[in-house]
């Protein structure tokens, strides 16, 4: 089929992780030292996308995380009914054989289908819709991931999470691993079902097998938290890095910090600023943070402090309070960048209004003279109020 479907990660709630996706000013190496790169470990728990934690680190590793056989899928204690009025369609039974994909042959199906994805593209909510439910009625599974998603993002019609998850549903046990997906989604959120993360589980883990990438970086997440699935670091690394493997960003700099921190693989340094410096690259803001203070401390990676400034730098302008307070490091003792009291003053100021406190630093600005004082003021409020534009 044509690309898959994009879907937001609105993934597991919980306590802030590696990278967050409430806080988002933690890292996995909590940074409060005084000096730009000092570090201090931290093992939080499961989050949002970029999350990775276990108690325990078992030192077997393998190469490549792909899932070997499939799972049965999992089917909700009372199956969705999908003849609902307004235009739903009867559905027939489920085609299936025995890896749960569909028998039906894809040839006009799969042109309407593909005719639905294009009026989706071109904004054709209603098109789309309509030419979704010709290629439903014949059961082609991913017409039915589709018509989910028009009903879970609203898109030319009202947003119904209920009827949104029993067409992903369908389309689950049609066989379409996004359907799967996104229906593991709705599961681990409560959304238009009844939040079930041992069935999540069960979903993400039917689409991994698939080789869904977002599916295996989910399923991970649960392994290392122990949460839909039982505790299992390496389990969790393996399907970590076929996460990361397939270009899932989160998925790079959790693999890093796996490496980092010993987690379902044996702790190695070099693997660790490989990932973590990958995602970094990719423009993942608390990657830059946590490379930046691998580049300053040479681990994993040849020492560089100008580089490791610029990441201070790239994290900070994404609106990370840490980052920004090694950055005024970095200008108060001039690592990495020209020594300059009025930018590390603008930046200690920015970090502060985030909250993070720096005594060292508030001693420094208290040093400067009124003037220079006034210009780091007006240098914060600028950056800030470019910052809301940006966000606006």
């Amino acid at each position: 089929m044509r690309s898959a479907i994009i879907l937001a990660l609105a993934l597991l709630a919980g306590s802030a992780g590696l990278a967050r996706g409430v806080a988002g000013e933690t890292s996995s190496w909590v940074l409060r030292g005084d000096s730009p790169g000092e570090a201090v470990p931290h093992k939080p728990g499961l989050a949002r996308p970029g999350a990775a934690k276990s108690k325990s680190a078992p030192a077997a590793q393998r190469a490549k995380a792909e899932p070997s056989a499939a799972l049965p899928i999992y089917q909700p204690t009372s199956p969705p009914n999908l003849s609902q009025p307004g235009g739903v369609p009867q559905l027939p039974p489920p085609p299936m054989v025995g890896d749960n994909t569909s028998t039906i042959a894809k040839t006009p199906e799969a042109d309407e289908e593909e005719a639905a994805y294009e009026a989706f593209d071109q904004g054709k909510y209603l098109t789309a819709l309509e030419l979704a439910h010709k290629a439903a009625e014949k059961g082609d599974p991913e017409a039915h991931t589709l018509i989910g998603r028009i009903y879970g993002e609203g898109a030319g019609t009202a947003r119904n999470p209920e009827l949104a998850a029993r067409w992903y549903a369908r389309g689950a046990e049609l066989g379409d691993a996004q359907a799967m997906f996104a229906y593991g989604l709705l599961l681990s959120d409560g959304e238009g079902v009844a939040k079930d993360l041992n069935a999540a589980a069960v979903m993400f883990e039917a689409a991994a097998v698939r080789r869904h990438p977002l599916a295996n970086y989910n399923l991970a997440l649960l392994f290392l938290s122990g949460e839909g699935k039982p505790e299992n670091p390496y389990r969790g690394f393996m399907h970590m890095r076929y996460a990361a493997e397939s270009g899932i960003v989160a998925a790079q700099y959790d693999l890093g910090t796996l490496y980092a921190t010993g987690t379902g693989v044996d702790a190695n340094a070099f693997e660790a600023a490989k990932w973590i410096g990958k995602a970094a690259t990719a423009g993942y803001p608390e990657a830059q943070l946590d490379f930046g203070v691998l580049l300053f401390e040479g681990r994993g990676v040849l020492a560089d402090a100008q580089r490791g400034a610029q990441m201070f730098r790239a994290a900070a302008n994404h609106g990370l309070s840490v980052a920004q307070n090694r950055l005024a490091r970095c200008y108060a003792y001039g690592a990495g960048v020209e020594m300059d009291g009025v930018a590390a003053a603008t930046w200690h100021l920015i970090a502060k209004a985030g909250g993070v406190e720096d005594k060292n630093l508030d001693e420094l600005v208290g040093r400067l003279s009124k003037s220079d004082r006034a210009k780091a003021q007006r240098a914060a409020d600028a950056w800030r109020d470019r910052s809301r534009i940006a966000i606006e």
